[in-house]
């Protein structure tokens, strides 16, 4: 496979729009090249190491086409109990998903990585957000579906959303729910000095 010389810099090698959104809120310059990783050949190992695994293969599949950047790679899972919820594909669905998650706690997991080929830098890692919603009643779950918005998110809703008002408590990183722990990748990035301030 050919390397491709440019771009240099930051990477984002996802396509969510959420993750787009914090890096630019943190002040960050990057390009996006969604990794072409197909997820279903990752073994499938302990939750908290299959989540970061899944990183670190995105971001080591879009490191070795730009080996001139350093490339974040990230995936996020949504646990009850020991039940993982993906994204729902149809009301019926994503009605369940919500109505479990009612009146309960649980966990979402986000694994990032950051590879830097050039520099022969390879870092990743688990992080853990428990999420509590309120005690959802028929109506409120009908209006929430109606919205449309739980239909490409992990556990049907989104907490940077019209979700928002599912969620009664966080414990934890909020970014991490949204699809990014901001605080530990940039502590990373400014330690390493790959971004400076």
């Amino acid at each position: 496979m050919s390397k491709s010389p440019l771009p240099q810099g930051l990477i984002l090698a996802s396509k969510s729009p959420r993750r787009r959104y914090l890096l630019e809120q943190a002040g960050l310059t990057f390009s996006v090249i969604p990794s072409t990783v197909d997820e279903n050949s990752v073994p499938v190992g302990p939750i908290e190491d299959h989540v970061r695994m899944l990183a670190e293969t995105k971001a080591m599949e879009v490191a070795e086409r730009y080996p001139a950047a350093c490339v974040i790679g990230a995936d996020t899972l949504v646990l009850i109990g020991d039940s993982v919820l993906g994204k729902p594909d149809t009301e019926t669905e994503a009605r369940r998903m919500l109505e479990e998650l009612s009146g309960k706690t649980h966990r979402v997991l986000t694994g990032y990585c950051i590879c830097c080929t050039a520099g022969e830098r390879l870092f990743s890692e688990t992080v853990e957000t428990k999420v509590t919603f309120k005690t959802l009643n028929e109506r409120e779950i009908d209006w929430y579906l109606s919205t449309d918005e739980p239909f490409d998110k992990a556990g049907a809703y989104a907490v940077q959303g019209l979700g928002s008002f599912l969620v009664k408590r966080i414990e934890g990183s909020y970014t991490n729910v949204v699809g990014l722990p901001v605080c530990e990748v940039m502590e990373y990035l400014l330690r390493e000095g790959i971004v400076k301030r």
